[in-house]
């Protein structure tokens, strides 16, 4: 009798938690805004960041190229053109970070990639490929805002 009883309230408990699921209603303006598709998708184009060849800069070439890089990450975001950037932790395949283009064409990413300091100096080497993804991580930048104490 009690185990009936433990499944039964087991049941409407679970029960409710579903009942109280919220619908998502399509938001128009919004999905038109991001330039999504009916999918709520767009493209964009995916960098990834490995090593470069250059491996005679000195010390101080180096901290001032990566402060370019940097400055140059925000430039492009404050543009929405760099969905989002990140340096990936150390690892054996030389890969460095990622870029998230809010472009629609390689062309487009390279004519972008041109303007990062550590790429010019080959400090860094940029592989891009076309991606396809949710439109709202464009929203992805002005969330960040919003969460980072210290801003870089």
């Amino acid at each position: 009798m009690k185990n009936a009883v433990l499944f039964i309230a087991s049941l409407f408990f679970t029960t409710i938690a579903f009942s109280q699921e919220t619908e998502t209603k399509y938001d128009e303006a919004l999905a038109k805004s991001l330039h999504a598709d009916e999918y709520g998708m767009k493209k964009y184009v995916f960098c990834l960041l490995k090593s470069g060849s250059n491996t005679t800069a000195s010390k101080e070439e180096t901290k001032k190229l990566f402060a370019g890089h940097m400055e140059n990450i925000g430039k492009l975001a404050k543009e929405g053109k760099l969905v989002v950037a990140g340096p990936f932790m150390k690892n054996d395949r030389n890969y460095r970070g990622i870029y998230i283009f809010n472009v629609e064409t390689i062309d487009e990413a390279k004519a972008l990639v041109a303007t990062d300091p550590a790429i010019k100096a080959n400090l860094l080497e940029a592989e891009l490929t076309p991606w396809y993804c949710t439109a709202s991580l464009q929203e992805i930048p002005k969330m960040h805002e919003k969460i980072a104490k210290t801003k870089m």
